[in-house]
């Protein structure tokens, strides 16, 4: 199979695939699955602390000599030494979220590591590209976890048209279909963050994997919208309980104590109906639990076939 954008150049990968960066369940086994597999494998750092990932990062180096990331959770309490330990540990790539990372873009550009933020907005975007970024993920509310506002259908053609460094489609994408409607907005390759919590590298609690394989079209919803952190899960008792108390008026602080460790009781302790389980709404297209190299293989010959079945369109200029 041979599918190739600058974007492989950019991060020296074999296919414009990125995993995505899952808090407390992607390590160094399902990242290091990935990159040995030729896409980018992501360690997510989440709230972590630096022994922690410094374990993984050396789960991912006992596997493999592919290029792989982390992802840097900028409203971590550890940041500051989780920056630290992978300017130490020369980490070829990170990517961000949870806001603005340009106090730490000097030392990691510096350091030769190249630095991808994920944005939910063209204004953020412009912002960043300015002060250096190499690449954006351009994430659009689909995606499971944290969301913003716009969809990856108007949001990834309006980064592109914003910016001149590659944009990664983020946000509904889990298989090849997805990944040739992003090219075709502009983007340079695709995260996929959902599909691979079916992987079996991921770190994660097999009910967990369950309910996103039981998932329809409709199980996903965006709760936590009065506290200015909206977060996209599937349905349960607790998302009920959830939705109920913001329905009624549930103060910002209630609903933060609400939803603490709700996420972790769930993805580590398959506390399923007490817990959160954040998921995209592509999660009706997850049907297996497979290895994270047969999921990129699936991706991208998929994508190989997409691009044949559109040979029988005709068109003229």
């Amino acid at each position: 199979m041979f599918l190739k954008t600058c974007l492989c150049d950019l991060l020296n990968i074999e296919y414009p695939l990125i995993q995505g960066a899952m808090a407390w369940i992607a390590g160094g086994r399902l990242a290091a699955a990935v990159s040995s597999a030729g896409a980018l494998g992501v360690i997510g750092a989440g709230n972590a602390d630096v022994a922690w990932l410094k374990r993984e990062i050396d789960v991912v180096r006992q596997i493999t000599d592919n290029t792989f990331a982390v992802n840097l959770m900028l409203t971590s309490p550890e940041i500051e030494s989780i920056v630290n330990l992978v300017i130490e540990e020369k980490v070829p790539v990170v990517t961000t979220g949870g806001g603005n990372p340009g106090r730490y873009m000097k030392s990691l550009k510096e350091a030769g590591i190249k630095v991808i933020p994920v944005v939910a907005s063209v204004a953020l975007a412009k912002r960043l590209s300015r002060l250096g970024a190499d690449a954006l993920i351009a994430e659009g509310m689909e995606s499971g976890g944290h969301v913003g506002e716009m969809t990856t259908m108007c949001l990834v053609p309006m980064v592109v048209d914003a910016v001149d460094i590659p944009v990664i489609a983020a946000g509904g994408v889990a298989d090849g279909r997805g990944l040739i409607a992003s090219l075709a907005l502009g983007a340079r390759g695709v995260q996929v963050g959902t599909r691979f919590i079916c992987a079996k590298e991921c770190d994660v609690h097999p009910d967990y994997q369950q309910k996103i394989l039981k998932a329809r079209d409709r199980d996903t919803v965006v709760c936590g919208v009065t506290t200015g952190h909206p977060v996209r899960a599937i349905h349960n008792k607790f998302v009920r309980q959830y939705l109920k108390a913001e329905k009624t008026g549930a103060s910002k602080e209630e609903l933060e104590e609400l939803g603490r460790g709700r996420y972790p009781a769930a993805a580590l302790e398959g506390r399923i109906d007490e817990g959160t389980i954040l998921a995209g709404q592509i999660s009706g297209l997850v049907k297996d639990i497979q290895p994270a190299a047969e999921i990129v293989a699936d991706i991208i010959s998929d994508a190989c076939r997409v691009l044949r079945e559109l040979g029988d369109i005709e068109w003229r200029e």
